[in-house]
């Protein structure tokens, strides 16, 4: 698998999110439970099938790209393709030497954005260090490993001591990414309204800004076509996850929203097809 990924690599990132498209649309065709996963999220969220059927082709882009972004050679930049809006944002709140969390939702391409964050910004501001759960099977182990080999670009394990190290880089003033929209595993989170209904809500991304004084920054990696791609990053606006006396309940409830705005800003680029009001999932 490891030999097809970096075969694929090869093929121009224009001709892989094309076939994407059609992979997501055949998908939509062939798969009455993603159908009904995917249109029972967006009526709950009050939005149309005009405004999001984007997110049909734009799921099959983001499994067409991964063998390009995990498999490319690894003096291929990621950086020509990608464009930034609301960078100072981030510069201010590094200068501030409490390190940041950039809380980034399973919107656009998120694999493109963890990269370019790394690529952008290690030269000036130290290693990315992101949380990672490798996956269960063997073989995805070695192609999703291709993707963690990028220079400044450090994962540790979702563990305690993963989160130790992380609590730590933060203290020195580090930077990290967190995709905060995912479903933790049983006792790991709380449940919290999204788009109006209780949703399973991680409580690790407050707390790491309450124990270590990080800013918390949204941000998002659009895509658009060609193979070109815009890297948003919003003013500050979840200040009250540093403070002391906001509850996990307050914490994730103002996380849910801030990631609703982005969301609603541009529906057809989110993974509709993720069933976030799923339980949680037992173990460790």
């Amino acid at each position: 698998m490891t030999s097809l990924f970096r075969f694929l690599a090869l093929i121009p990132l224009t001709w892989m999110q094309a076939v994407g498209t059609g992979v997501g649309w055949l998908v939509w065709l062939i798969s009455p439970s993603y159908r009904r996963q995917f249109q029972h999220q967006i009526q709950i969220a009050g939005l149309t099938w005009a405004q999001t059927r984007g997110a049909v082709a734009a799921t099959g882009k983001m499994v067409a790209e991964l063998p390009w972004l995990w498999a490319r050679a690894q003096d291929q930049s990621v950086l020509p393709r990608v464009q930034w809006e609301g960078l100072a944002y981030f510069e201010a709140a590094m200068q501030a030497g409490k390190g940041v969390i950039l809380l980034s939702p399973h919107l656009g391409c998120w694999e493109m954005g963890g990269q370019a964050l790394a690529e952008k910004l290690g030269p000036d501001f130290g290693d990315l260090l992101a949380l990672y759960r490798p996956p269960r099977k063997l073989w995805l182990q070695e192609v999703v490993g291709l993707s963690r080999q990028r220079q400044y670009f450090q994962t540790a394990s979702a563990t305690l001591r993963g989160v130790r190290a992380l609590v730590k880089h933060l203290h020195k003033g580090g930077f990290t990414a967190i995709l905060p929209d995912q479903v933790p595993p049983e006792g790991q989170g709380l449940w919290a309204p999204f788009f109006g209904r209780p949703v399973y809500t991680m409580t690790l991304l407050p707390k790491l800004a309450q124990q270590t004084g990080a800013t918390v920054l949204l941000a998002w990696c659009e895509r658009h076509d060609a193979g070109r791609y815009t890297f948003h990053i919003l003013p500050p606006c979840l200040q009250a996850l540093n403070h002391a006396d906001t509850s996990p309940e307050q914490a994730a409830a103002l996380m849910n929203q801030a990631i609703e705005r982005m969301v609603l800003s541009c529906p057809d680029q989110y993974l509709w097809g993720y069933a976030r009001d799923k339980q949680p999932r037992t173990g460790a």
